[in-house]
Parts: C-alpha cells; structure tokens; sequence
C-alpha cells in the first residue's frame, strides 16, 4: 500500500518524540515498565489532576491569544476584545469545551465537517465559517462515533480535516471494515490474519481479550493507516509526550464511556460515566469518584498500588480505548455470517469471534481493575477484579456533557453537535440534552450543574433542531438548580455553562444515513463533511452574518454577567434569535421534512422536502451540484465536479 510521504514523516517524528509511552513491546501486547515514583496509581476525585492543572496553565495562554483573534474576526459591535481578554482588572480566563455525540460514522464524517468549520487550519473557514473557534477552545470531548472523529484528530500529531481528505490515506470508507479488502480476497485475510496476531500477542501476554480488541484493532486501520503497524503500539497516554500537546497548540481531549457489569442494564439514573483523558481514567460519580493514572492500566494492583512492585504499560492501546466508547458496534460484528464475505474469511472471523464470552458481547475488558479493593465506591466496581465499560451512549446521554459540568475546569460555553439518531428519520431530538439535564437532579449527579432544556417533541415542534439554539442565556435564572437537594454547596448560578447546541440537518447533503452504515464511497465521505461544515457555519453563514459575532456573544457572557457588565445591544439581538426562550410545545405530531429554514409537518414519504444548493466555500473552488429523489433518505445521484 502507498503511504503519502507526510504520514511517512509524522510517523518518523512520532516514534522519535513519543517512543517512551508506546507499548514497551512494540506491539499489541503490554509489557512492564518503571513504576512512578510515589508507587501510587489511584487518587480521589476531589480535584484535577495535578499535571491536567499544570497543562491548562499553559493551554490558557494559548487560547487567550487565539481567542482574541477570533472574536476580533467575529466583527463583533460595542466590544473590544483585546482591552476585555488582556484587562488586568478582569483577569478573565474563559474556557471553551467543544463536544461531539455518538452516532457511527455518521457522526463522525458529520462532526468533521462541523470541526473543519471551526478550525482556522481549514480554507475559508475564517470567512465562511467559525475558524479559530477550535483554537481557542480548551477541551474537546467525543463519544463512540464522535470520539472517532476526536481521537483521529488528536492521534495523528492533531492534524485537520482537510489534510486527511487531501492526503488521502486516513478516513478510507470505500469497503465496510468488516470487509475491509473488499473484492481483495488477500488483502481481507492479511487483515483478519495480522488482527488475530495481535490478539495472540495480548493474550500470550496473559491478559483476558474481548470483542472490543478485535472492534479496536479494525478501527485503527481506518483511523491509523499511516502507521506501520496501524496503531498496534501506540497508546493513549502516548499523547502525553506528544510536541503539540506539550506545547499546548491542541485541546484536550477525553473519551467517555460508560460502565456496565455484564447482562445488567444501563437506564440514565444508574450509569457510571467514565472519561478517558491522556493522563487519567475515571470518574466523578459518587460510584467510585476516583481516577487512576491511564498509562498504567493493566497493572494488577491492590488499593491503587502495584502489589508486586512491578507496573505495566501499553494496556491503553489508542484504538482499545477508542473502541470501548463504541463498543455498541461489537453487536455489528456478530453478524459476520449475513454478511458477502467468502467462506474463506468467514471462517477465519469465525474462530476469532470463538475468542470471546457471548454475555461480554458489548463490554470492554479492563483486567486488572485499576479501583480493586480501594476505599471509595460501590462494592460492585471495587469488589471486582475486572472493571467492566461499554459504549459511552448507553445511557442516552449521546452528547458527552459530563466531562465539561465539573466544576475545576470552570468550563464557561459548551458547543454541544448532535448528530444522534433519535427519531426514525435518523435525526437528532435532543434526547441526549434532556437525559443530562435530568441527571443532575438525582444523587449520582454529584451537584453538576446544566441549563433548563425543554423535551424533545418541543426541541423539534419549535424548531430548535432545525437551527444553533443556545441553553441558559441568562445565569440568573438558573438559580432554581441550586435548591435541588443533591446540588454542590460550593457551586454557583455561573458554574453552569451556556450550551450552545446544534443538531445535525440537511443543506447540501442528506446526512441522516444510518448509525450502522459501515461503508461510503468518497463522494458520500465528502458531502457528509460537506453538509457539516454548512451546519456548523448557518449554510456558510449565509443564513446569518452576524452568526460568528453572536458566538462571540455566547463565548463571553458567563464571563460578563460574573462582572456585572451588559450585553451590547448586538448580542441583546443575537439572544433574541438564539436563546430558548422557555416555550414547550403541546402537539403530539412532531415535524419531520427540513427546509432551508426549519422543519416542516408534511409526510414522511417522498413529501415535500426542499434542499438548499450550499457550495463548498471551505474546500477552495470545488463545488458540489447535488440533485436527488428522496425516499425514506435514500440518494438517487450525486454529482461532484471539483476544480483542478
């Protein structure tokens, strides 16, 4: 296979800079390294983590710098950015978490294109849309598909969107990967044959495999091609060591999942949400309320320590960890035998899949338990010498809010992308912002704080999926959260974000394809992209082009109502446009037909939907002319022309 001289390169550099944190063994299996210093691995989730707290201390300045100048671009009235950022009598520091929901490769391919739209790296996207916003953003939180699109990112040296889709050898969709050769017999048994050595490798190294290493494993082909060995070496905590994490030009990112015993059941009051960041894995849920230091997983430990002094690395694989937030997609793999493979190739899945428990078919294997015997959480985690996670959307909370509602990394804006599937049409209702809403009010909400959301049927009755809207515009009245009985006594009306939300829709391209279509041809790739750029952007801002300054409204209000300043009369208006203005909708037939401005009611069937003819402004000359018959979301012709 032909490797692009620049994935050459990066990963030339990567094994140079990074070769301290990849597996010890140089391949799938972990192996032993160098305990730290102190010997502990496990600490109490009072606070951040003490090297996350160095990180952001540097992380700030970078995004003050790059702050300024977005908001600078965002031809904002009234407002001087640089006087408010740099003011010495302020002394603000304003966060921005971006976080991207689940949703297969249809919220990956759909959250690249709304990600290409706020990063200054991609063409025209100061210009026609929010480029800069990703530079100044200091988390960037990703679930299963959307962590797809977040760990790509961040792994490969945190390239950008339209350097993958120029260069051409990441993000290869053509052939499903379960059949991942296509009609390239010997290029489908390589696969499965160097997947099933590396699982040998893991378990000869005496660790207890499941599905999710085999999901991880194919994963890492796609997200991962330009590394020899496609990522069977390189680990998560890799990032750690990594140039553009050591100096502080990326967010930081975090992978959720969720935790779940096998053959119990996750409903949104009982789950046990765990992120994944490039120091820790833990959580902040009264369940457990610990962390353990991520590069250390696969130690066997007893109370956070070794309990032979000896420690191991390599455990957090990158495509492993990746794998467990989507670990739903283990299902996809069972059903290997209705699938075109040959005989051949089914039979070598076949004794791969004989590997695994049938009652582990969803979970991720983590032996040892890190949290084994220590003192803090519920008996079903610490009595265990395995520490079951699964796919972080279990608990319909398929945007990753959590990692962004604690209250040290005084996070002051969420952009939260949907691009679930929540009704039948496989578009988003905002089912995901309800569920976290909700969970703040029980005891395993732990006095996190979010704004006041309506239900779904009103989300989509009043149109607030069809356009950007914004939660809790207004801190002060957001004081009712306070008086619930399980919120924080040290929280505050300001603790709790703005949250603008944007929910996949249709511009130039019908993006509502199916969370388990595990195959697009590139002119799919790239009108899902496409269609995501015009998402995030209002339709390249033509829709409004004062979009980018109210951003900046969003971005600098929790900041503002913290001292006591007014809004200019620019943001008062955007507020009007955007903010939920706390109606709720009574009718029972939500709409279902997108037109440029909204939604409409008419049928499911071939009715009346509309389309917009959005061009691809980000990408240069290239221009897309889409002309297609819709039923139930099916495409009848694309045509691309791009400009040489």
């Amino acid at each position: 296979m032909f490797i692009h001289p620049t994935y050459l390169l990066i990963s030339l550099l990567s094994y140079l800079s990074l070769g301290l944190a990849w597996s010890p063994t140089d391949s799938y299996a972990p192996g032993e390294i160098e305990c730290p210093s102190d010997g502990q691995l496990t600490r109490i989730a009072d606070s951040l983590s003490n090297s996350e707290l160095e990180w952001l201390q540097g992380r700030d300045k970078v995004t003050r710098e790059n702050l300024i100048a977005f908001l600078k671009q965002a031809n904002m009235t009234d407002f001087d950015p640089e006087d408010y950022i740099t003011n010495q009598i302020t002394n603000e520091t304003i966060r921005i978490g971006i976080s991207f929901s689940g949703g297969g490769y249809r919220a990956m391919l759909s959250g690249a294109g709304q990600l290409a739209a706020l990063d200054n790296r991609t063409t025209n996207a100061s210009i026609a849309g929010l480029g800069g916003l990703l530079q100044a953003s200091t988390y960037l939180v990703g679930l299963s598909g959307g962590n797809w699109l977040v760990g790509t990112i961040a792994m490969n040296n945190f390239t950008d969107v339209e350097t993958i889709l120029k260069e051409g050898v990441l993000w290869d969709l053509t052939d499903s990967i379960i059949d991942f050769g296509g009609i390239n017999l010997i290029k489908t048994y390589d696969y499965y044959d160097g997947i099933n050595d590396d699982l040998d490798a893991k378990a000869d190294a005496g660790y207890q495999l499941s599905i999710t290493d085999l999901w991880g494993r194919a994963l890492s082909h796609q997200f991962f091609a330009g590394l020899n060995d496609t990522g069977a070496a390189l680990t998560w905590s890799t990032l750690q060591e990594a140039d553009v994490f050591q100096n502080f030009e990326m967010p930081f990112p975090i992978v959720v999942t969720d935790g779940r015993t096998p053959d119990s059941v996750i409903v949104n009051g009982n789950s046990t949400i765990f992120e994944v960041n490039p120091f820790e894995l833990g959580t902040w849920d009264p369940t457990l309320y610990q962390f353990t230091q991520v590069k250390y997983l696969g130690t066997n430990t007893t109370n956070g320590t070794s309990v032979n002094g000896t420690c191991i690395g390599g455990f957090d694989n990158t495509g492993f960890i990746m794998g467990t937030s989507s670990s739903l997609f283990n299902q996809f793999i069972l059903q290997i035998n209705t699938t075109s493979l040959s005989s051949t190739i089914q039979s070598i899945v076949t004794d791969i899949l004989q590997r695994f428990s049938n009652h582990e078919d969803d979970i991720a294997i983590y032996k040892p338990n890190p949290f084994f015997e220590t003192e803090i959480g519920t008996p079903s985690i610490l009595d265990n010498q395995t520490l079951f996670l699964c796919d972080g959307g279990e608990d319909l909370q398929n945007i990753p809010f959590q990692p962004l509602l604690h209250t040290d990394r005084e996070v002051d804006v969420i952009f939260a992308f949907d691009n679930s599937a929540d009704t039948n049409l496989s578009w988003p209702a905002g089912i995901s912002i309800v569920a976290t809403y909700e969970r703040q009010f029980l005891p395993i909400g732990n006095g996190t704080l979010f704004p006041y959301v309506p239900d779904s049927e009103s989300l989509l009755n009043l149109n607030l999926t069809a356009k950007p809207t914004f939660f809790g515009c207004d801190a002060t009245n957001l004081t009712g959260l306070l008086n619930s009985s399980v919120a924080t006594s040290k929280g505050n009306i300001y603790d709790t974000p703005l949250v603008v939300y944007t929910a996949n829709r249709p511009f130039s391209f019908w993006s509502n394809e199916s969370t388990f279509k595990l195959s697009y041809e590139d002119w799919e790739r790239d009108g899902m992209i496409q269609n995501g750029f015009e998402v995030a952007s209002r339709l390249n801002n033509s829709l409004d082009a004062e979009w980018p300054a109210c951003v900046g409204c969003a971005i600098i209000r929790r900041s503002q109502e913290r001292l006591g300043i007014e809004q200019s009369e620019q943001c008062q208006q955007c507020f009007e446009r955007y903010c939920w203005n706390g109606d709720l909708s009574d009718s029972v037939t939500p709409p279902v037909n997108f037109t440029e401005t909204g939604l409409t009611d008419g049928p499911e069937e071939n009715g009346n939907r509309t389309i917009s003819a959005g061009f691809s402004l980000w990408q240069g000359d290239s221009k897309y002319t889409i002309m297609k018959t819709i039923g139930y979301g099916i495409l009848a012709c694309v045509i691309l022309s791009f400009a040489v």
